[in-house]
């Protein structure tokens, strides 16, 4: 059986990180960060209501941080490290060849959770972690303005 989680190249090898590195990764939150959760808040308090960690229909292990189900709408927040944020993500220097290939897996997992959406007849928002509630919701409110 494929994973359909997988996706992209071989992973290349990699220098395994030392126990309290491995521990700060395995102890970070990987759904409700605090982002997603301002972004709900702010959503909240405008009167808006929503789906939470929302399943991709024919993919199990994804998840759409805020869905708007009735008007199809699905918001991500990527969080700057994990998505390669072009203005905040800086690349590590040990394993420098895997991290390359980690984020770029999860580029190429973001397009195709996205194309996927998009066949199901969803839009797809794409937000950084980076931005303030307030102008998060501005996005959402503008996306939920524009009809089907």
């Amino acid at each position: 059986m494929v994973d359909t989680d997988r996706v992209g190249d071989q992973e290349p090898d990699r220098i395994p990180p030392d126990a309290s590195l491995s521990a700060r990764f395995s102890a970070q939150a990987r759904e409700s960060t605090k982002p997603e959760r301002a972004l709900r808040q702010e959503l909240h308090r405008r009167g808006f209501r929503y789906r939470v960690q929302y399943r991709v229909p024919g993919l199990p292990r994804r998840r759409v941080d805020v869905a708007f189900t009735r008007r199809r709408l699905a918001v991500f927040v990527d969080g700057c490290f994990w998505h390669a944020c072009p203005e905040h993500c800086v690349l590590p220097k040990a394993n420098r060849e895997w991290w390359e290939w980690k984020f770029d897996s999860n580029r190429q997992r973001d397009a195709d959770t996205d194309a996927r959406l998009r066949d199901l007849g969803w839009r797809v928002l794409r937000l950084w972690e980076h931005e303030s509630p307030a102008s998060m919701c501005e996005e959402v409110e503008r996306a939920l303005a524009v009809e089907l």
